[in-house]
Protein backbone atom coordinates (compact mmCIF):
# COMPACT_ATOMS: atom_id res chain seq x y z
CA UNK A 1 0.00 0.00 0.00
CA UNK A 2 1.79 3.69 -0.24
CA UNK A 3 1.47 6.47 1.31
CA UNK A 4 -1.05 9.52 1.19
CA UNK A 5 2.04 11.47 -0.34
CA UNK A 6 0.45 12.62 -3.93
CA UNK A 7 2.57 15.35 -5.45
CA UNK A 8 1.33 18.31 -7.06
CA UNK A 9 2.46 17.63 -10.72
CA UNK A 10 0.05 14.44 -10.52
CA UNK A 11 -2.82 16.41 -8.83
CA UNK A 12 -2.49 18.72 -11.42
CA UNK A 13 -2.40 16.34 -14.12
CA UNK A 14 -5.36 14.57 -13.03
CA UNK A 15 -7.42 17.43 -12.82
CA UNK A 16 -6.23 18.31 -16.44
CA UNK A 17 -7.40 14.53 -17.63
CA UNK A 18 -10.46 14.69 -15.62
CA UNK A 19 -11.40 18.71 -17.38
CA UNK A 20 -11.82 19.85 -13.97
CA UNK A 21 -15.11 18.46 -12.96
CA UNK A 22 -16.01 15.55 -10.88
CA UNK A 23 -16.04 12.52 -12.30
CA UNK A 24 -19.40 11.29 -10.63
CA UNK A 25 -21.53 13.94 -11.09
CA UNK A 26 -19.78 16.35 -13.32
CA UNK A 27 -19.93 19.31 -11.42
CA UNK A 28 -17.35 21.37 -12.88
CA UNK A 29 -15.12 23.06 -10.87
CA UNK A 30 -15.50 26.57 -11.48
CA UNK A 31 -19.34 26.18 -9.76
CA UNK A 32 -18.44 24.49 -6.93
CA UNK A 33 -17.23 26.09 -3.62
CA UNK A 34 -14.27 24.50 -2.35
CA UNK A 35 -11.64 22.36 -4.49
CA UNK A 36 -12.47 19.24 -6.57
CA UNK A 37 -10.70 16.28 -4.40
CA UNK A 38 -8.39 13.93 -6.05
CA UNK A 39 -10.10 10.65 -5.20
CA UNK A 40 -8.47 7.05 -4.79
CA UNK A 41 -10.85 4.68 -7.16
CA UNK A 42 -9.66 1.63 -5.32
CA UNK A 43 -9.11 3.20 -2.06
CA UNK A 44 -6.54 2.44 -0.37
CA UNK A 45 -7.82 0.56 2.62
CA UNK A 46 -8.77 -2.05 0.02
CA UNK A 47 -5.21 -2.00 -1.71
CA UNK A 48 -5.12 0.83 -4.33
CA UNK A 49 -2.13 2.87 -4.71
CA UNK A 50 -1.15 6.53 -5.26
CA UNK A 51 -1.02 5.80 -9.05
CA UNK A 52 -2.56 7.88 -11.66
CA UNK A 53 -4.48 5.15 -12.54
CA UNK A 54 -6.20 5.05 -9.58
CA UNK A 55 -6.53 8.55 -9.06
CA UNK A 56 -9.52 10.81 -10.50
CA UNK A 57 -11.45 13.62 -9.42
CA UNK A 58 -14.64 14.27 -7.33
CA UNK A 59 -16.58 16.53 -5.54
CA UNK A 60 -16.63 16.78 -2.14
CA UNK A 61 -20.38 15.34 -1.59
CA UNK A 62 -19.28 11.98 -4.06
CA UNK A 63 -16.49 11.45 -2.49
CA UNK A 64 -17.44 11.92 1.13
CA UNK A 65 -20.86 9.43 0.03
CA UNK A 66 -18.19 7.07 -1.61
CA UNK A 67 -15.92 7.07 1.19
CA UNK A 68 -14.52 3.08 1.18
CA UNK A 69 -17.37 1.71 -1.09
CA UNK A 70 -15.72 -0.24 -4.11
CA UNK A 71 -19.20 -2.33 -5.11
CA UNK A 72 -23.07 -1.52 -4.45
CA UNK A 73 -26.30 -3.35 -5.28
CA UNK A 74 -28.29 -2.50 -8.21
CA UNK A 75 -31.92 -1.47 -6.95
CA UNK A 76 -33.85 -3.17 -9.90
CA UNK A 77 -31.79 -6.28 -10.21
CA UNK A 78 -30.58 -6.70 -7.35
CA UNK A 79 -27.33 -7.46 -8.54
CA UNK A 80 -24.10 -6.56 -6.33
CA UNK A 81 -21.73 -4.58 -8.91
CA UNK A 82 -18.27 -2.62 -8.98
CA UNK A 83 -18.83 1.33 -8.83
CA UNK A 84 -18.42 3.39 -11.92
CA UNK A 85 -15.15 4.16 -12.60
CA UNK A 86 -14.61 7.59 -14.07
CA UNK A 87 -11.41 6.83 -15.29
CA UNK A 88 -11.91 3.59 -17.62
CA UNK A 89 -15.90 4.22 -18.12
CA UNK A 90 -17.94 6.62 -20.15
CA UNK A 91 -20.67 8.93 -18.52
CA UNK A 92 -22.77 8.31 -21.22
CA UNK A 93 -22.82 4.80 -21.76
CA UNK A 94 -24.20 4.51 -17.53
CA UNK A 95 -26.23 7.84 -16.74
CA UNK A 96 -28.19 10.17 -18.33
CA UNK A 97 -29.61 13.46 -16.74
CA UNK A 98 -33.27 13.98 -15.82
CA UNK A 99 -35.59 15.85 -18.56
CA UNK A 100 -35.36 18.94 -16.08
CA UNK A 101 -31.09 18.81 -16.13
CA UNK A 102 -30.74 18.15 -12.06
CA UNK A 103 -31.31 14.44 -11.72
CA UNK A 104 -28.78 12.26 -12.72
CA UNK A 105 -30.24 8.37 -13.55
CA UNK A 106 -28.56 5.62 -14.04
CA UNK A 107 -28.95 3.24 -17.12
CA UNK A 108 -27.71 0.55 -17.04
CA UNK A 109 -26.68 -1.70 -13.40
CA UNK A 110 -23.71 0.08 -12.84
CA UNK A 111 -25.24 3.37 -13.46
CA UNK A 112 -28.11 2.41 -11.14
CA UNK A 113 -25.62 0.75 -8.12
CA UNK A 114 -23.50 4.26 -8.08
CA UNK A 115 -26.61 7.05 -8.22
CA UNK A 116 -27.66 4.84 -5.10
CA UNK A 117 -24.42 4.43 -3.35
CA UNK A 118 -22.89 7.64 -4.22
CA UNK A 119 -26.57 9.74 -3.54
CA UNK A 120 -26.06 11.66 -6.63
CA UNK A 121 -29.47 12.76 -6.93
CA UNK A 122 -29.34 14.15 -2.65
CA UNK A 123 -31.16 17.07 -1.79
CA UNK A 124 -28.18 19.96 -1.86
CA UNK A 125 -27.37 18.27 -5.28
CA UNK A 126 -30.47 18.55 -6.86
CA UNK A 127 -31.10 21.95 -5.37
CA UNK A 128 -27.74 23.45 -6.47
CA UNK A 129 -28.26 21.96 -10.06
CA UNK A 130 -32.09 23.53 -10.33
CA UNK A 131 -30.31 26.99 -10.03
CA UNK A 132 -27.67 26.27 -11.75
CA UNK A 133 -29.97 25.36 -14.66
CA UNK A 134 -31.66 28.39 -14.08
CA UNK A 135 -28.45 30.15 -14.97
CA UNK A 136 -27.87 28.16 -18.31
CA UNK A 137 -24.90 26.06 -16.84
CA UNK A 138 -26.65 22.63 -16.92
CA UNK A 139 -26.70 19.97 -17.93
CA UNK A 140 -23.21 19.55 -19.31
CA UNK A 141 -23.69 19.37 -23.10
CA UNK A 142 -19.96 18.13 -22.94
CA UNK A 143 -20.58 14.24 -21.81
CA UNK A 144 -17.44 12.32 -21.37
Amino acid sequence: MSSGYISEELRERVRQHAQDRCGYCLSPQKYVLGRLEIEHIIPLAYGGTNEEENLWLSCRLCNSYKGTQVRARDPITGRSTKLFNPRTQRWSRHFRWSPDGTRVIGYTVCGRATVIALQMNNLIAVTVRQQWELAGWHPPVDLP
